[in-house]
């Protein structure tokens, strides 16, 4: 049985949300003057530089069970390496209100995949929630988001971003299953899976990566230690104590935060139907975690 999630998984929640929305205005930044693979590689070795350099100054081992590492090869791949340079990739085409609009759909695919392969079963409920959180989102993406871009590439970018959502729901689902671990330890493991795989290919593609003096160095700062390193380790923790299906509520705020924050910083358009859109999802999570919502009154 899935524990119920404590105040705690709810702050970690609102976190994450707040980080991850703002990821895709950081990224725009950091393509100004990187590459996506350079954006993709800097983000993940620097995050596993981090995450290294912090289990050496607690003194944390890395795991002793192999079964570990059996996961934490496909883990380190669908929750990093992959779907970092798909993001990045993708947002060359598409604003970043709409790369963090397509995280929105990973419910759709987690709700089915740890029913099939978890401990969450997809109960009525629960299922009308997502349903109502997605339609939101859909709303929120609505009729005119094809021609967001007068690059004929846009279609490829938006197909980008959305298998981004796709890996992450995998990625859920194998961590769920994966033993239990040390987060850090854990986390520590798959961001240097991903980087194993992706400084080759930016080597082989766009080459050593040089400062450039401007704003986007500090951006693929932000990105390896904030939302990359942190995160990470916010999202180990929140999934192990309070399952996959829990976790994907964070994809609900994302696309708020990323509108939000692509409208004040980067002057994209907000439609008018955010503020529809954005009822729908919070009538969502209330419908979907509506048991959670009454248990944070008892379990701290």
């Amino acid at each position: 049985m899935t524990a119920r999630p404590t105040l705690e998984n709810w702050l970690s929640i609102l976190s994450l949300g707040v980080i991850w929305g703002g990821t895709f205005m950081v990224v725009s930044v950091a393509l100004r003057d990187f590459g996506p693979v350079t954006v993709a590689t800097a983000r993940t070795a620097l995050g596993a530089v981090a995450l290294l350099g912090l289990m050496a100054l607690l003194g944390r081992r890395f795991p002793r069970d192999r079964t570990v590492y059996l996961y934490a090869g496909p883990i380190g791949v669908l929750s990093t390496a992959l779907p970092f340079f798909l993001l990045s990739w993708g947002q060359q085409y598409v604003p970043s209100a709409f790369a963090g609009l397509s995280m929105a759909s990973l419910p759709l695919f987690v709700l089915p995949l740890a029913h099939l392969f978890a401990d969450e079963p997809m109960t009525l409920r629960r299922s009308i929630g997502v349903a109502l959180g997605f339609s939101g989102a859909a709303l929120l993406l609505g009729p005119g988001v094809a021609g967001l871009s007068a690059n004929p590439l846009s279609g490829l970018g938006q197909i980008s971003c959305v298998s981004a959502a796709v890996s992450y729901a995998v990625a859920s689902v194998l961590t769920r299953r994966c033993p239990a671990v040390d987060a850090i330890a854990f986390s520590a493991v798959t961001l240097v899976v991903g980087a194993i795989v992706l400084v080759p290919l930016m080597l082989a593609l766009e080459g050593i990566p040089r400062p450039t003096g401007s704003l986007s160095d500090g951006a693929i700062l932000f990105l390896g230690l904030v939302p990359t390193a942190l995160a990470a380790l916010i999202r180990v923790r929140v999934i192990q104590t309070a399952g996959s299906v829990f976790m994907t509520l964070v994809n609900y705020q994302v696309p708020v935060w990323a509108m939000v924050f692509g409208a004040v910083f980067l002057s994209e358009t907000l439609p008018v139907r955010f503020f529809l859109a954005l009822a729908l999802i919070l009538i969502g999570l209330a419908t979907s975690q509506w048991s959670a919502f009454r248990a944070l009154g008892i379990r701290r």
